[in-house]
C-alpha cells in the first residue's frame, strides 16, 4: 500500500539577499548549508536530516510574496524558550507568542518567528515527537 505523504523532504525559504541568509541560518544553526548553487543553499536539519532550503526570491512564483499566512512549518526543539530568544537576538520578530496548546500540560507548546527575510520560522516541543525518537507510539 502507498502513503499519500511519507516524510518532510525540504522546507523552502526565500530571500532578495541569499548571501545574507545564507550568513543568518548558519549562525543561528551553527552549521555550513551542505549543498549550494547559483541562487539557492540547503541546510540539513535535525534528527532526521530534514532539508531548509534558501531560494534566491528572484526565482520565486509570481504572487509568493505577501502578509503572511498559509502553513507554518513547527521544528520542534528541546528549549523553546531559549531558542525563541536565540532567534530574536539574532534579529528575527516574533510573529506568535509562546503557547501552551495542551491546556496547561506542556506537552505541546509554539511559537513563531519572522525571518529578517519574511519567512515564518515556527518552533515548538512536541511530546509525540519525542515519542517517536524513543520508539513510542
Amino acid at each position: 500500500m502507498s502513503t499519500s505523504l511519507r516524510g518532510l523532504s525540504t522546507v523552502s525559504f526565500y530571500a532578495a539577499d541569499i548571501e545574507a541568509a545564507k550568513q543568518w541560518y548558519t549562525d543561528f544553526l551553527k552549521i555550513e548549508p551542505y549543498f549550494a548553487t547559483d541562487g539557492y543553499i540547503e541546510f540539513r536539519i535535525g534528527d532526521y536530516q530534514h532539508e531548509l532550503g534558501i531560494i534566491d526570491s528572484k526565482y520565486a512564483p509570481k504572487g509568493a510574496f505577501h502578509p503572511a499566512s498559509g502553513a507554518i512549518i513547527y521544528w520542534h526543539v528541546d528549549d523553546l524558550q531559549g531558542t525563541l530568544d536565540s532567534l530574536l537576538s539574532a534579529g528575527a520578530k516574533v510573529h506568535e507568542p509562546v503557547i501552551d496548546r495542551s491546556a496547561g500540560k506542556g506537552e505541546y507548546v509554539t511559537a513563531s518567528v519572522v525571518d529578517p527575510f519574511g519567512n515564518i520560522l515556527g518552533i515548538m516541543t512536541n511530546k509525540h515527537y519525542l515519542n517517536i525518537l524513543d520508539g513510542k507510539k
